[in-house]
């Protein structure tokens, strides 16, 4: 059975309050799970130790069995000390999309025209 670690949402409207739960990957987010493996509560600060509660032996125990955690608890464990998390690049996600890198660049060839017109009236102006 393929599992996952992951994040189950409770807590009632605007309050949200998250169980750190393994589950099998076909059940619902908030519904059957396997094993409660910790907490997440989002409305303490973040300094707070009651923010993030981990119960390390049985995360590591089902990590070994071939668990799988999603990102957000792969943040916590890296946070721990439990896994080792690498660093994400998306060099795409800054550049711009089509239509706006066309309305970019007719602009730039607009603002271009316009100094080449404003410099041969300076030179025209002072030619004479």
């Amino acid at each position: 059975m393929a599992t996952k670690i992951r994040l189950a949402r409770g807590g009632s409207k605007k309050r949200p309050y998250y169980r750190i739960v393994v589950a099998d990957i076909r059940a619902p987010r908030d519904g059957r799970f396997i094993e409660k493996v910790g907490s997440y509560n989002p409305m303490l600060p973040k300094d707070s130790e009651d923010r993030v509660k981990l119960d390390v032996e049985r995360i590591q125990y089902w990590l070994g069995t071939g668990a799988k955690p999603t990102d957000r608890v792969h943040r916590f464990l890296d946070a721990a000390g439990v896994l080792k998390r690498d660093a994400r690049n998306n060099p795409k996600k800054a550049q711009l999309g089509r239509k706006a890198q066309e309305r970019l660049d007719e602009k730039n060839a607009a603002e271009a025209e316009a100094a080449a017109a404003a410099a041969a009236a300076a030179e025209e102006a002072a030619a004479e």
